[in-house]
């Protein structure tokens, strides 16, 4: 089975944060966020399997600080951990206040479980990854733990 590295299947995606996508407060819908997230882990997990890919399961999703109406949300997306079937993902997300100066500042992190499947939909092998640098190193071996937690207690 082929080798595939991290910088293969990263992604980004960025958005302006519209009326539509905000509360009453002007805060970005935690559903949308979560369905961005959902569509960058997808792509990571497509691109790297070359295969058709659903969510197994969403292991941890933080709210860290608000996006407002009018602010820059880019969302990074890269496969940390490869079973034999599955992939972990994680999704960073990040805001930015042009206007105001500000830096770009994480809000959010999330880890999601995608799984490839074959032409039946049912779950088949996916490419090892090949982490090259040290922080991918730490990424995989950190993902590894999490599938173990995961092993031990499948209920979160």
């Amino acid at each position: 089975m082929q080798e595939k590295t991290v910088a293969q299947s990263r992604t980004e995606q960025v958005h302006i944060v519209m009326p539509g996508d905000v509360n009453s407060s002007f805060r970005l819908f935690g559903g949308l966020l979560m369905q961005w997230i959902d569509v960058v882990a997808a792509v990571v997990a497509r691109r790297h399997s070359d295969r058709e890919v659903l969510t197994a399961a969403v292991d941890h999703l933080s709210f860290l600080k608000p996006a407002n109406l009018n602010d820059i949300v880019t969302l990074c997306g890269r496969v940390t951990y490869v079973g034999n079937t599955s992939m972990e993902v994680c999704v960073e997300t990040f805001v930015e206040r042009p206007e105001r100066n500000s830096h770009r500042a994480l809000v959010n992190r999330a880890f999601l479980t995608m799984v490839a499947l074959d032409e039946d939909g049912k779950p088949t092998r996916v490419p090892r990854l090949k982490p090259i640098s040290q922080q991918e190193q730490m990424d995989y071996a950190a993902g590894q733990r999490r599938k173990e937690n995961r092993k031990r207690d499948p209920e979160g």
